[in-house]
């Protein structure tokens, strides 16, 4: 039996353990089984190398964190300096991240010639990557975060908002079962030239979205981008 697994802390939610379980059934994948592996402690991560899975996903709050545990990083990996598939070959692991691959892909379509600045919400793993996809795309950004960031949300005015017409949530406001909750931005400076991605899935459409549609701005959820980065690493395990 192969065993992939999800590593993270209070993962019951998890939406890999329920896509890969499904596709193992729907593709006739045989002899292959997907577990949460709840940690509580990033340092007991040391007991689970020591078994002899094929690969692992990283979640919150570990994305970062894991790095230290690792044999090697791809080079992806190192430049954003976050890492959400881990590959197991001969008892050594590797550290990659697909987050970037997914938010690029799911991004992509939605973009116009105007869209050429982003205001990033959130300074954790995740949004690492969603900053390394928009530097491929050549698409500044500015981080807004409460602390270490460029900007804090008491900055942002409508002039900042009529020049960043991408806003990208990377926080976990408003995910579920929270979802009354939305990133406090100036919303009444939200227009149909802007683009609101949420990297949230659950619910569907987050008050952040909601908010952003009703002033005609596009939006787009996190799910495809799970979806994208749950399929390179399977070809990662695989290869």
């Amino acid at each position: 039996m192969e065993t992939y697994g999800l590593i993270g802390k209070n993962i019951d939610y998890s939406f890999s353990r329920n896509y890969f379980s499904k596709k193992f059934e729907k593709e006739s994948i045989i002899n292959s089984q997907y577990i949460n592996f709840d940690i509580d402690n990033i340092i007991n991560i040391k007991k689970l190398f020591k078994q002899k899975n094929k690969g692992y996903n990283v979640t919150i709050p570990y994305k970062e964190a894991v790095i230290p545990y690792l044999d090697e990083l791809d080079f992806h990996a190192c430049e954003i300096g976050a890492v959400n598939t881990i590959k197991v070959t001969n008892g050594r692991t590797k550290g990659f991240n697909t987050d970037w691959i997914g938010f690029k892909q799911s991004l992509s379509p939605f973009l116009k010639s105007y869209h050429n600045k982003a205001l990033i919400l959130g300074t954790g793993g995740a949004s690492k990557a969603v900053k390394y996809a928009l530097k491929q795309l050549n698409i500044g950004f500015a981080t807004v975060s409460r602390n270490s960031a460029s900007l804090g949300y008491e900055d942002l005015s409508e002039e900042l908002l009529n020049e960043f017409l991408i806003i990208v949530n990377c926080t976990p406001v408003g995910t579920f079962p929270n979802t009354d909750e939305a990133p406090g931005i100036p919303y009444e400076f939200i227009t149909d030239r802007h683009l609101a991605y949420d990297l949230i899935y659950n619910p569907e459409e987050t008050q952040f979205l909601k908010e952003c549609r009703l002033r005609g701005a596009q939006i787009k959820n996190g799910l495809e981008m799970l979806e994208i980065q749950a399929e390179e690493a399977w070809k990662i395990w695989n290869s």
